[in-house]
């Protein structure tokens, strides 16, 4: 591989004219079917398999036209101190905003609040229920504004009202703290090259792979039904690992120059070893995104592939535009050692000294000087390594799984608002309703049956109400809304749905008719089930996919190993984090988090997912150094010292960069992406400084000689992937030697 991807960095460089049109070409095309495609639509939110997703499919066959996945409002009224949302003037008031809302092109229904007994106890709040005939990420503004407009003459005419539902959501703002996040990724550059030209580099062509993953996915938005938080994912992942990739190729670069090559070889030495670094490093990203589909949420698939797609493109821009924009940089592209003037003027790299005939002695760099204290302290550092990861994962024993809903929405919104105000008026459980849908049609008496569901359910802990039946035109399915006492996210009403469903299956043996639990509050608890389910499934296939891609690279069997308990002590301390800020509320205010509560549900199998491709990254590249070192002669301590001494300063910047990146979609207005944001960065914190500038290190020189053991019949059933450019060495060192020959046959003549 060292070879192929040599000739394609050299080749990348002499033809870097017509490199760089084919990515312009590209980003072009991508732009321009971004544009011109269809707006997307509402993502459709299914979960195969799960009995809530089965009623919800039943209710679409047997209630046709209901618009079951249309879009819904609560429009909240609240009298003002002393009054009555019976009093006359307020429910005129109530009654005219009805009226009004019940003149909108998209509207289904509007339920009066006084037919639909939809009043408190106390009569203080009353609220008006509307139905849409298009999802409500579909509604047209005019829609959404005529909603506002209600619910502010409402509000002028005395009267408190807050509007829940999806109708007004809207798809997620960018913050400005991502911009800041690309800034901070800038300066880090600028101090790890000591050049503005190339730091520059890795940005430029990170935002163009970017550029060309998140068009097509709007592109493609539309007809795949990928949602807004697809493409948010994809410009995460691709920033992180775009800078990361392009900055390994050319760091590698500048230190083939530091060397005293010229810049096509430098560029074709650093492409067949970096780049076969970053191939293997992109592979691992790509098996932990897209195996997401194990899962079999479509959603999740979905934003798995794309992110995937971006890691892909990511990976080609490395391979090839990279060598190409260094081909135009040309002299400006300092050697490693080598600041530009305007940072500080010009220092001799090494090969310069050294032709000078007084080479300057080598002063150890910080990676060299921490990679020395940790083989002379091993023992101690693996210790407190493991116990403070082992520290911060404590929190994730109490981790609690959940969707957000308007309740997790910020006490500024007026979802928020009109979710505390119903929870006033009706209870808790109000804003999670089940649905409960009753097939049946093989039952000689539907309606004496639906009455026993009726019956059995009204008689379960933690029910407050259960609305009468409504069946469709055959008589034969019947729809009924149970209110539990508890809010939705609670672990009373997700036994509560257990115990309905429970119920169903004795009274189904009974009368063959199926009861099903659907609704919101369901969906979730069904999803969180399937998560949970899919982990471990998810685990063994993931890791031991990169487990044996690892064990190709590194030609080992403990060193892969190392490497995949080092990211469960990463992902399970990066969890105890995220436990700790959004469930617990510790330094909530710091992040943003206004409302803490349940973990999302997607969390943990997602972080498993992403973490574990991204950590990979450092291995790879911190672990092939050494072993380059090690596989040229050099004792075990001595490979693991030179390979701290070569990538430490790379992969901490590659770290500070990735976290960066991360931390700048902790400022996003959904809260999903805030959490992903924010479990993702503090988890490449922990993994980068933690397990692999510590841990690794320590096991390695513990392990000595046998962390390189392969068994060798393993040895020569695997194909020689040559990640360490053993190979361009060989050629060179072949070439020097028929260099010598030549010389000495001119002496002779």
């Amino acid at each position: 591989m060292a070879t192929f991807l040599y000739k394609l960095g050299r080749l990348a460089f002499r033809r870097r004219h017509f490199v760089a049109l084919i990515w312009v070409a590209l980003l072009t095309l991508a732009g321009v079917g971004a544009a011109s495609a269809p707006s997307a639509g509402s993502t459709s939110f299914s979960i195969p398999g799960t009995e809530a997703q089965k009623a919800f499919d039943l209710l679409e066959q047997r209630f046709p036209g209901s618009s079951a996945d249309g879009g819904t409002a609560r429009v909240v009224f609240k009298a003002p101190a002393g009054e009555k949302m019976t009093d006359a003037a307020n429910k005129a008031t109530v009654e005219k905003t009805v009226k009004e809302l019940s003149d909108g092109s998209e509207v289904v229904s509007v339920a009066d609040p006084y037919q639909a007994h939809a009043v408190s106890e106390n009569g203080t709040i009353a609220y008006a229920s509307v139905r849409y005939e298009v999802p409500g990420m579909e509604l047209k503004d005019a829609s959404r504004d005529a909603l506002e407009d209600a619910g502010q003459q409402a509000r002028d005419a005395g009267l408190t009202v807050e509007i829940g539902g999806d109708a007004l959501q809207a798809a997620p703002e960018a913050a400005a703290s991502e911009v800041i996040g690309l800034a901070v990724a800038a300066v880090v550059l600028v101090i790890t090259f000591g050049s503005l030209v190339a730091a520059g580099l890795p940005l430029l062509t990170a935002l163009i792979g970017v550029g060309i993953g998140v068009s097509v996915i709007t592109a493609l938005a539309n007809a795949l039904d990928l949602g807004s938080t697809t493409s948010t994912l994809a410009m995460m992942i691709g920033l992180a690992v775009g800078i990361d990739y392009a900055l390994f190729i050319v760091s590698r670069y500048r230190a083939e120059l530091a060397e005293g090559r010229d810049r096509e070889e430098a560029v074709g030495r650093a492409t067949g070893t970096a780049g076969s670094a970053v191939v293997f490093a992109g592979l691992t990203v790509v098996i932990a995104l897209a195996g997401l589909a194990v899962v079999n949420v479509p959603m999740l698939t979905k934003m798995g592939l794309a992110a995937a797609g971006t890691v892909v493109i990511a990976v080609l821009i490395a391979l090839t535009m990279v060598p190409a924009l260094l081909g135009y940089a040309g002299r400006k592209v300092k050697p490693a050692g080598e600041k530009g003037r305007f940072l500080g003027g010009r220092k001799k790299p090494a090969a310069d000294e050294a032709a000078s005939g007084n080479p300057a002695p080598a002063k150890p760099n910080m990676g060299t000087r921490w990679a020395g204290f940790v083989v002379r302290r091993p023992v101690a550092v693996l210790l407190l390594g493991v116990v403070g990861l082992g520290a911060a994962a404590l929190p994730a024993t109490s981790l609690e799984l959940g969707l957000p809903d308007d309740g997790s929405q910020p006490t500024s919104t007026t979802q928020r608002r009109a979710y505390d105000l119903l929870s006033e008026g009706f209870g808790p459980g109000f804003n999670g309703p089940l649905m409960i849908v009753v097939d049946a049609k093989a039952s000689d008496a539907p309606k004496n049956v639906v009455n026993d569901v009726t019956s059995e359910i009204k008689g379960l802990k933690d029910v407050v109400t259960v609305t009468p039946a409504t069946y469709n035109k055959a008589g034969d399915t019947a729809m009924i809304t149970v209110i539990p006492d508890s809010k939705p996210s609670s672990v009373s009403t997700e036994d509560l749905v257990h115990s309905i469903r429970d119920a169903g299956a004795e009274i189904k043996s009974d009368t063959d008719a199926s009861v099903l639990v659907t609704g919101t509050t369901a969906m979730n608890i069904d999803f969180s089930q399937k998560l949970n389910d899919a982990l471990v499934p998810y685990l063994i296939l993931v890791v031991g996919l990169a487990f044996l891609l690892l064990i190709l690279v590194f030609r080992s069997i403990l060193v892969p190993l190392k490497a995949a308990l080092g990211f469960l002590l990463s992902v399970l301390a990066a969890l105890g984090a995220v436990v700790a800020v959004f469930q617990w509320g510790w330094l909530a205010s710091l992040f943003g988090v206004e409302e803490t509560g349940p973990v999302m549900s997607m969390m943990p199998i997602f972080m498993v997912g992403v973490v574990f491709g991204l950590a990979m990254d450092y291995e790879v590249f911190l672990v092939t150094r050494m072993r380059e070192a090690y596989v040229h002669g050099e004792s075990p301590s001595q490979a693991v010292v030179t390979g701290f001494r070569h990538s430490a300063r790379v992969v901490v910047a590659a770290a500070l960069i990735m976290i960066a990146v991360f931390a700048g979609f902790i400022g996003a207005s959904e809260s999903m992406v805030k959490m992903i944001g924010f479990g993702l960065a503090i988890a490449v914190l922990f993994d980068a400084f933690v397990v692999r500038m510590a841990i690794v290190p320590a096991v390695l020189a513990l392990l000595g000689k046998r962390a390189w053991w392969l068994p060798k019949w393993l040895d020569r059933a695997l194909p020689n992937v040559d990640v360490e450019g053993e190979s361009l060495r060989t050629e060179a060192d072949a070439g020097k030697d028929a260099d010598a020959d030549e010389d000495r046959e001119l002496v002779r003549v």
